[in-house]
């Protein structure tokens, strides 16, 4: 089978429960992804026009289906020393290098962005706005 991916490279020795829990909410998007799981992705990324990604701006139901067609296929990631800033207790941004091996319309690329992934809470749970790479 193929080997699909996910690492987090930690190089902060402490995250706080909530820094963690934006970390663990970042992991989980990242598995969704190379899983290709629509239900899931659409759990995580909020309601938007806007879904800054790999290959641009789409709408979120357009993302989700580029990852679900196989336009856009995830094979790896790699998220590299993750910085966490609160703007209050419902709105944050996860800053990291983020290492990713994915196929756009069947051409495989390696890509490592210098990520910002502004996160809200939704219904007590963490979810994307902008991913901007």
């Amino acid at each position: 089978g193929e080997s699909r991916t996910i690492e987090v490279l930690l190089y902060r020795l402490s995250f706080s429960e909530d820094d963690r829990e934006i970390v663990d909410r970042f992991v989980e998007f990242q598995e969704a992804l190379i899983e290709a799981n629509t239900d899931k992705l659409d759990e995580f990324i909020l309601e938007t026009d806007e879904f800054v990604n790999l290959i641009g701006l789409q709408s979120k139901k357009e993302f989700i289906s580029s990852v679900g067609s196989d336009v856009l296929k995830f094979n790896g990631c790699e998220i590299i020393d993750p910085t966490i800033l609160f703007d209050d207790v419902n709105s944050a941004s996860l800053i990291a290098k983020v290492r990713l091996s994915v196929e756009i319309n069947g051409k495989e690329l390696r890509v490592i962005s210098d990520s910002v992934v502004s996160f809200e809470k939704t219904d007590g749970k963490w979810c994307l706005g902008k991913w901007e790479n």
